[in-house]
């Protein structure tokens, strides 16, 4: 669950800053420099780096992430902010899982009880008009769009039980046999502590008889 800390005074001009992003190539690093040659020059619009960082467009240093490149796929990049917009906002949402339909006061409202009195009521407002100015321009009626992992190699033994034929392992695209035989299990036995030579022929008996 996450509640951001980020937000603009500058509400109006959050259409134009995506609209600015979406135009351009995506910066090695998305500074306060890259933004004056987007055309926002002004100390407020650095706010925006923030944002950006708490929808997960960003890393901590300002390097783009996977969810900016697909942000610059306009057909798609509604999608790609609501998902963004959800993860950052993640406990308001918890609270109303149609959060992004709330107006300012229900916003407002929310945030004061979930912020539980760590930030002023002014801060708050802030946060809550950003919110919904960020809202305005994301698609929450498509299910979210999952950002690129690495894949992850997966093992899959198909073996039934007493079946001694061989089976195809499937490991990242390749066929691997293996057979009963091939397989190999250990058995840990914490002994009692006793001088009666008779208990430890009874329980090494057992593990014969049980485990062949």
């Amino acid at each position: 669950m996450a509640l951001p800390d980020s937000y603009t005074m500058k509400t109006g001009a959050i259409t134009a800053y995506l609209d600015a992003i979406q135009g351009a190539e995506a910066p090695e690093r998305f500074s306060g420099r890259f933004l004056s040659d987007l055309g926002f020059s002004s100390p407020n619009d650095r706010l925006l780096i923030g944002i950006l960082k708490d929808l997960g467009f960003l890393n901590s240093d300002g390097v783009p992430e996977e969810r900016y490149y697909q942000y610059l796929d306009k057909t798609k990049s509604p999608q790609v902010l609501a998902e963004g917009i959800r993860e950052a906002y993640s406990d308001l949402f918890g609270v109303n899982k149609e959060a992004y339909k709330l107006d300012l006061d229900g916003v407002n409202n929310k945030l004061r009880t979930l912020y539980k009195g760590g930030k002023t009521n002014k801060t708050i407002k802030l946060i809550a008009r950003t919110f919904i100015a960020l809202c305005e321009n994301g698609d929450f009626s498509k299910a979210p769009i999952s950002v690129a992992k690495p894949a992850e190699k997966k093992v899959e033994a198909n073996i039934s039980k007493g079946d001694k034929e061989k089976k195809p392992l499937a490991s990242s695209g390749e066929k691997k046999i293996v057979t009963l035989e091939s397989l190999q299990y250990h058995v840990n036995i914490v002994l009692p502590e006793t001088r009666d030579q008779a208990v430890y022929d009874a329980i090494f008996k057992s593990l014969r008889d049980h485990l062949g």
